[in-house]
């Protein structure tokens, strides 16, 4: 069970951050994971009243702040538009609407959970994050802090730029936890894959071996998706071993360079 001692909604994130430097204090997001629980949490620090619940649009890049529902990115038209619908296809399997009215973005990157979509396809953005203390990082910088660390994540910053991407997930049923995670983007001569929920942290395969370097054909989609499994690290849970989950990546990562290049 969740017990809460005391709970501050902060006025600032300099106080959200001396708050949250004591090890039993930890920062709310949405509380959709958090409610499950089972621990004692010294001080709730609320984040709700700093504006960090809006998706702001420069020149360069969107800025995403830390207690934006999912459903608020999920339906965001320029990220959709600038993905090919890749944001909302990645958020749409998350259990549910009302509850991605509740979970947010900061919540679900904060947590790195191996079994997030969030991460994977803002990886797959080459999104960065900003956080109070350290500044900005890459979302794979930030996936190797230490889960000890106590900084305040502020917003996620992802840069406008021409790519396609393609995202796909396997599900052992609709609005399930994904038994994998996979997005594959082609961005001027380059493509690379993200997978995730293996069921560690998404991370980044790139075409190291130019399979798909002359051009796509079925033969190199298929040879990038087995080079992706290869190199990947699987593991097993409740909802597949990593051997079914080392087949499936080689799949989806092939059916998703196909995609791509069918929609040019």
């Amino acid at each position: 069970m969740l017990t809460i001692r005391q709970y501050v909604r902060a006025e600032s994130l300099e106080e959200a951050y001396t708050l949250a430097q004591k090890r039993n204090n930890m920062v709310l997001g949405g509380m959709a994971w958090t409610k499950m629980y089972n621990r004692s949490i010294g001080t709730a620090i609320d984040l709700g009243g700093l504006g960090l619940d809006t998706i702001e649009e420069t020149d360069e890049a969107y800025l995403i702040g830390a207690m934006t529902p999912l459903r608020v990115l999920e339906q965001h038209v320029g990220l959709n538009a600038m993905t090919q619908g890749a944001v909302a296809e990645s958020l749409k399997g998350i259990v549910g609407v009302q509850f991605r009215n509740t979970a947010t973005v900061g919540g679900s990157v904060w947590a790195r959970f191996g079994f997030s979509d969030v991460t994977t396809i803002l990886m797959a953005l080459e999104a960065r994050v900003e956080l109070y203390q350290r500044g900005v990082m890459t979302m794979e910088e930030f996936a190797l802090l230490p889960r000890t660390e106590r900084d305040i994540l502020v917003r996620v910053i992802v840069p406008k730029m021409e790519r396609s991407v393609c995202y796909l997930s396997q599900r052992n049923t609709k609005t399930d936890i994904p038994v994998l995670t996979c997005a594959v983007v082609r961005r001027g001569g380059e493509t690379f894959a993200v997978v995730g929920a293996r069921p560690r942290n998404a991370e980044v395969y790139r075409d190291t071996e130019g399979l798909l370097a002359s051009g796509v054909t079925e033969e190199g989609a298929c040879a990038f998706g087995e080079s992706v499994a290869r190199r990947a690290s699987f593991g097993s849970n409740c909802r597949a071993g990593k051997e079914y989950r080392q087949k499936v990546a080689a799949v989806l990562v092939r059916r998703a360079v196909l995609t791509l290049d069918k929609e040019g």
